[in-house]
Protein backbone atom coordinates (compact mmCIF):
# COMPACT_ATOMS: atom_id res chain seq x y z
CA UNK A 1 0.00 0.00 0.00
CA UNK A 2 1.23 3.45 -0.88
CA UNK A 3 -0.87 5.39 1.63
CA UNK A 4 -0.77 8.65 -0.34
CA UNK A 5 -2.57 9.72 -3.46
CA UNK A 6 -0.75 9.85 -6.77
CA UNK A 7 -1.96 13.15 -8.22
CA UNK A 8 0.51 13.81 -11.03
CA UNK A 9 2.01 10.96 -13.00
CA UNK A 10 4.00 12.04 -16.04
CA UNK A 11 3.06 9.10 -18.30
CA UNK A 12 -0.64 9.58 -17.54
CA UNK A 13 -0.64 13.30 -18.21
CA UNK A 14 1.62 13.03 -21.29
CA UNK A 15 -0.49 10.32 -22.94
CA UNK A 16 -3.75 12.06 -22.12
CA UNK A 17 -2.56 15.37 -23.54
CA UNK A 18 -1.26 13.62 -26.66
CA UNK A 19 -4.76 12.17 -27.21
CA UNK A 20 -6.77 15.16 -25.93
CA UNK A 21 -8.19 16.03 -29.38
CA UNK A 22 -9.63 12.51 -29.74
CA UNK A 23 -10.96 12.42 -26.15
CA UNK A 24 -12.56 15.83 -26.60
CA UNK A 25 -15.27 16.80 -24.11
CA UNK A 26 -14.68 13.58 -22.14
CA UNK A 27 -11.11 14.59 -21.22
CA UNK A 28 -11.68 15.46 -17.55
CA UNK A 29 -14.06 12.55 -17.02
CA UNK A 30 -11.58 10.05 -18.48
CA UNK A 31 -8.57 11.61 -16.71
CA UNK A 32 -10.35 11.33 -13.38
CA UNK A 33 -11.29 7.70 -14.10
CA UNK A 34 -7.67 6.91 -14.95
CA UNK A 35 -6.41 8.45 -11.70
CA UNK A 36 -9.07 6.68 -9.65
CA UNK A 37 -8.20 3.29 -11.15
CA UNK A 38 -4.48 3.98 -10.78
CA UNK A 39 -4.77 4.92 -7.12
CA UNK A 40 -7.14 2.10 -6.23
CA UNK A 41 -4.90 -0.46 -7.93
CA UNK A 42 -1.79 0.89 -6.19
CA UNK A 43 -3.62 0.56 -2.86
CA UNK A 44 -4.34 -3.09 -3.67
CA UNK A 45 -0.82 -3.93 -4.91
CA UNK A 46 2.78 -3.74 -3.87
CA UNK A 47 3.94 -0.18 -4.31
CA UNK A 48 7.39 -0.54 -5.84
CA UNK A 49 8.20 1.87 -8.64
CA UNK A 50 8.04 -0.60 -11.54
CA UNK A 51 4.57 -1.78 -10.50
CA UNK A 52 3.32 1.79 -10.23
CA UNK A 53 4.69 2.53 -13.71
CA UNK A 54 2.98 -0.55 -15.18
CA UNK A 55 -0.30 0.33 -13.46
CA UNK A 56 -0.10 3.92 -14.73
CA UNK A 57 0.51 2.77 -18.31
CA UNK A 58 -2.34 0.25 -18.21
CA UNK A 59 -4.64 2.82 -16.58
CA UNK A 60 -4.06 5.55 -19.13
CA UNK A 61 -4.51 3.21 -22.11
CA UNK A 62 -7.18 0.78 -20.83
CA UNK A 63 -10.23 2.59 -22.28
CA UNK A 64 -8.48 4.97 -24.68
CA UNK A 65 -9.56 3.04 -27.78
CA UNK A 66 -13.12 4.26 -27.16
CA UNK A 67 -12.03 7.70 -28.33
CA UNK A 68 -9.05 7.04 -30.61
CA UNK A 69 -10.83 4.38 -32.65
CA UNK A 70 -14.38 5.62 -31.97
CA UNK A 71 -15.60 2.21 -30.89
CA UNK A 72 -17.08 0.53 -27.84
CA UNK A 73 -15.23 -2.63 -28.92
CA UNK A 74 -12.07 -0.96 -27.70
CA UNK A 75 -9.91 -3.56 -25.98
CA UNK A 76 -7.87 -4.38 -29.10
CA UNK A 77 -7.26 -0.74 -30.02
CA UNK A 78 -6.34 0.09 -26.41
CA UNK A 79 -3.84 -2.80 -26.27
CA UNK A 80 -2.35 -1.70 -29.60
CA UNK A 81 -1.84 1.85 -28.33
CA UNK A 82 -0.26 0.61 -25.08
CA UNK A 83 2.05 -1.77 -26.94
CA UNK A 84 3.17 0.98 -29.32
CA UNK A 85 3.89 3.23 -26.34
CA UNK A 86 5.86 0.52 -24.53
CA UNK A 87 7.97 -0.22 -27.60
CA UNK A 88 8.66 3.50 -28.08
CA UNK A 89 9.59 3.82 -24.36
CA UNK A 90 11.96 0.83 -24.51
CA UNK A 91 9.73 -1.25 -22.24
CA UNK A 92 8.37 -3.81 -24.71
CA UNK A 93 9.03 -6.54 -22.13
CA UNK A 94 6.14 -5.13 -20.08
CA UNK A 95 3.71 -5.59 -22.95
CA UNK A 96 2.36 -9.05 -21.99
CA UNK A 97 1.38 -7.96 -18.46
CA UNK A 98 0.10 -4.50 -19.46
CA UNK A 99 -1.86 -6.07 -22.35
CA UNK A 100 -3.43 -8.63 -19.98
CA UNK A 101 -4.34 -5.84 -17.55
CA UNK A 102 -6.19 -4.06 -20.35
CA UNK A 103 -7.74 -7.16 -21.93
CA UNK A 104 -9.09 -8.50 -18.60
CA UNK A 105 -10.16 -5.29 -16.89
CA UNK A 106 -13.84 -6.00 -17.57
CA UNK A 107 -13.60 -9.71 -16.82
CA UNK A 108 -16.45 -10.72 -14.52
CA UNK A 109 -14.59 -13.62 -12.90
CA UNK A 110 -11.12 -13.39 -11.34
CA UNK A 111 -8.05 -13.48 -13.55
CA UNK A 112 -6.01 -16.61 -12.99
CA UNK A 113 -2.45 -17.32 -13.98
CA UNK A 114 0.11 -15.49 -16.08
CA UNK A 115 1.35 -13.07 -17.20
CA UNK A 116 1.75 -11.06 -14.00
CA UNK A 117 0.62 -10.19 -10.50
CA UNK A 118 -0.97 -6.82 -11.41
CA UNK A 119 -3.71 -8.16 -13.70
CA UNK A 120 -6.18 -9.11 -10.95
CA UNK A 121 -5.73 -5.97 -8.79
CA UNK A 122 -6.17 -3.85 -11.94
CA UNK A 123 -9.36 -5.72 -12.84
CA UNK A 124 -10.70 -5.18 -9.33
CA UNK A 125 -9.71 -1.50 -9.30
CA UNK A 126 -11.63 -0.83 -12.50
CA UNK A 127 -14.70 -2.68 -11.20
CA UNK A 128 -14.54 -0.68 -7.97
CA UNK A 129 -14.48 2.56 -9.92
CA UNK A 130 -17.09 1.64 -12.52
CA UNK A 131 -19.50 0.53 -9.78
CA UNK A 132 -18.62 3.61 -7.69
CA UNK A 133 -17.53 1.41 -4.83
CA UNK A 134 -20.54 -0.92 -4.77
CA UNK A 135 -18.09 -3.73 -5.53
CA UNK A 136 -15.15 -3.12 -3.18
CA UNK A 137 -13.35 -6.47 -3.00
CA UNK A 138 -12.63 -5.78 0.66
CA UNK A 139 -11.15 -2.33 0.12
CA UNK A 140 -12.42 -0.16 2.99
CA UNK A 141 -14.66 2.80 2.18
CA UNK A 142 -12.23 5.03 4.12
CA UNK A 143 -9.55 4.12 1.55
CA UNK A 144 -11.82 4.86 -1.42
CA UNK A 145 -13.38 8.09 -0.11
CA UNK A 146 -10.32 10.34 -0.63
CA UNK A 147 -9.74 8.86 -4.09
CA UNK A 148 -13.33 9.48 -5.16
CA UNK A 149 -13.19 12.98 -3.64
CA UNK A 150 -9.94 13.91 -5.40
CA UNK A 151 -11.19 12.81 -8.81
CA UNK A 152 -14.98 13.15 -9.07
CA UNK A 153 -16.90 11.38 -11.81
CA UNK A 154 -17.16 14.56 -13.92
CA UNK A 155 -19.75 12.78 -16.04
CA UNK A 156 -17.69 9.62 -16.63
CA UNK A 157 -20.30 7.20 -15.32
CA UNK A 158 -23.10 8.92 -17.24
CA UNK A 159 -20.93 8.80 -20.39
CA UNK A 160 -20.60 5.03 -19.93
CA UNK A 161 -24.39 4.79 -19.85
CA UNK A 162 -24.64 6.85 -23.05
CA UNK A 163 -22.03 4.76 -24.82
CA UNK A 164 -23.74 1.55 -23.73
CA UNK A 165 -27.09 2.72 -25.14
CA UNK A 166 -25.44 3.82 -28.40
CA UNK A 167 -23.74 0.44 -28.73
CA UNK A 168 -26.96 -1.41 -27.90
CA UNK A 169 -28.82 0.45 -30.68
CA UNK A 170 -26.18 -0.36 -33.28
CA UNK A 171 -25.17 -3.85 -32.05
CA UNK A 172 -28.08 -5.34 -30.08
CA UNK A 173 -26.56 -8.82 -30.07
CA UNK A 174 -23.19 -7.65 -28.71
CA UNK A 175 -23.88 -4.55 -26.60
CA UNK A 176 -20.91 -5.03 -24.26
CA UNK A 177 -18.12 -6.61 -26.34
CA UNK A 178 -15.48 -5.79 -23.73
CA UNK A 179 -17.06 -7.85 -20.93
CA UNK A 180 -15.67 -11.36 -20.48
CA UNK A 181 -16.56 -14.20 -18.17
Amino acid sequence: MLGMLLKEVAVVDDVLHRHAPAIGRDFTAYRNHVYRVLNICVEMSDAHAESVDKIAIAAVFHDLGIWTDRTFDYLGPSVRLAHEYLVEAGKAGWSPEVSAMILDHHKVTPHRGAPGPLVEPFRRADWIDVTRGIRRFGVPRRTLAPIFAAWPSAGFHWRLVELTFERFRSHPLTPLPMVKL
